[in-house]
């Protein structure tokens, strides 16, 4: 009876998504799996029975990686279900940044009980005046599933859009509008009257909005950060926004440090924050721990890599392995030389990781697997028959 551990809150709709027989509580001290959305893992005990961690959302950086890794637990999350909350989010903070509303607004509120308000508010909207999107220019660095619906939205609403990612996916790539253009970086922040960023925070991308990409950019852009505060050096964009150099800087990661800056909005977080993004999340985190735990499929993983097939064979041997040569050869001949046939074999490597299912025309004995796991680059081993 497989349990579930919650670290959060889940949306309910998640609980259909369980098979009969599957606990799905908020106390479990041996969890074969874990879902969570904020919930600080880095100081949490991982359990020897745990074999997945799924993240209703796309970030991880709660998550101890390294360690989920090295134990052989696999770690999801949920690429593309909260997309169109985002990308919704974007579209209005484009208008935010073009326009001066919130200053304006907070203004309006200071006028509460002046006499004649119509009056006041003519004479004083003139320092409120701001620009149209329409006919600008819109940067969008990650061409992932929100980068691709921002694209394509700016560009419906009649906006010049110029794309940049390096590893754009043929997917990513079919569902980009033609009107879309790709460029390098450095033509993009050269280029770009918006700029928007989604992207993941990597060592690569940590700070990448320093003081010389600022240096790079139009005089009067305006940023949008909805990914990861620590991609934009606070120091920086701060200097950068006093200069004039951006004329916005729109942030969904609030600090202390940029809170009541001038021409600095904070939003706390609501990228995802709508009941159809938090739906999405859980059906799709819950689907991708049910199938890992049923069957060994592996599908949007951050620390191994994606691996799915049907099951359509007797029985089933799922291997995680160091990615070196020669396991591939040795967990073969250990099934060939028992006497069973193989009927199917996939073996896919991230990094220096890799994952193998090998579907069998009979049931694996025990010392066969034992064998298998034997084996000084072998993780860990599970068997579906």
């Amino acid at each position: 009876m497989p349990e579930i551990l919650k670290l959060n809150e889940i949306s309910p709709v998640a609980d259909a998504e369980f098979p009969a027989g599957y606990v799905f509580t908020k106390d479990s001290k041996k969890p074969d799996g874990i879902m969570l959305r904020s919930f600080n893992m880095h100081e949490y005990p991982l359990n020897d029975e745990l074999l997945a961690v799924a993240r209703a959302g796309a970030g991880t950086n709660n998550i101890p990686i390294p360690a989920c890794t090295d134990k052989g637990i696999v770690v999801f999350n949920t690429p593309g279900a909260n997309a169109n909350a985002v990308k919704e989010l974007v579209l209005c903070e484009l208008f935010l940044g073009g326009r001066k509303i919130t200053d304006a607004i907070d203004w309006v509120k200071t006028l509460k009980g002046t006499e004649g308000i119509s009056k006041a508010v003519e004479k004083g909207k003139s320092k409120f005046v701001g620009h149209e999107i329409s006919g600008k220019t819109l940067g969008v660095i990650g061409l992932g599933a929100i980068g691709v619906m921002v694209a394509n939205a700016a560009s419906d609403l009649g906006m010049e859009v110029v794309g940049y990612d390096p590893y754009l996916s043929v997917a990513g790539a079919l569902h980009l509008d033609n009107r879309v253009k790709v460029a390098d970086l450095d033509t993009l922040l050269k280029n770009a009257d918006f700029i928007t960023v989604h992207v993941p925070l990597t060592p690569d991308t940590d700070k990448m909005f320093n003081a010389d990409a600022f240096a790079k950019m139009k005089d009067g852009a305006v940023l949008i950060n909805n990914s990861r505060g620590e991609l934009v050096d606070a120091d920086a964009v701060i200097a950068a926004v006093e200069s004039g150099k951006l004329e916005r800087y729109i942030t969904d990661f609030p600090s202390d440090q940029l809170i009541g800056v001038p021409n600095v909005i904070c939003v706390p977080h609501l990228g995802a924050s709508t009941p159809e993004a938090e739906d999405n999340c859980a059906k799709m985190a819950a689907k991708e721990l049910v199938d890992y735990i049923e069957n060994g499929n592996i599908t949007h993983s951050v620390n191994f890599p994606d691996v799915c097939a049907p099951r359509t064979s007797v029985a089933r041997i799922a291997v995680m392995h160091n990615n070196v040569e020669g396991v591939i050869s040795k967990v073969t001949s250990v099934i060939s030389g028992s006497g069973i046939n193989i009927a199917n074999i996939i073996d896919k490597s991230k990094k220096d990781k890799a994952y193998m299912l090998v579907d069998l025309d009979a049931k694996i004995s025990d010392e066969v697997v034992r064998t298998i796991e034997s084996f000084d680059s072998v993780i860990r081993v599970r068997v579906f028959q």
